[in-house]
């Protein structure tokens, strides 16, 4: 008997710790930086916000602040665009508890980077 309670009890563990993965909330500031294709380090911040599938927000470089376009948000992935100078940037990422792993298209060259919530 306590060894089927200890085992239910820790596949429920299991389960909230999968589900919270699934709903990391991506509400709220992050911080990180992107290395360019030419290998310059340029400083990022975004501030997401969520309405069921919709993503929205700002993206805040050394360029200045732009809009998030086109945001879309499907469990713990998600994607995006920012347009700067006429330039669109698609971003994909996927969300977890603190951290979001994101790829964004240089126009065909692409680059890989994390950033952190901001506290």
């Amino acid at each position: 008997m306590k060894r089927k309670i200890f085992t239910t009890a820790l596949l429920s563990c299991c389960f909230m710790i999968c589900m919270a993965a699934v709903f990391a909330d991506l509400n709220g500031k992050w911080k990180g930086a992107i290395t360019t294709p030419d290998g310059n380090a340029i400083d990022v911040a975004y501030t997401f916000k969520v309405d069921g599938e919709k993503l929205t927000g700002t993206a805040v470089s050394q360029m200045g602040e732009v809009p998030i376009d086109n945001g879309k948000i499907k469990g713990d992935e998600f994607s995006f665009s920012v347009n700067v100078s006429g330039t669109d940037y698609p971003h994909k990422g996927k969300a977890y508890a603190d951290s979001c792993a994101m790829d964004i298209d240089f126009g065909g060259s692409s680059s890989h980077f994390v950033v952190k919530r901001d506290k």
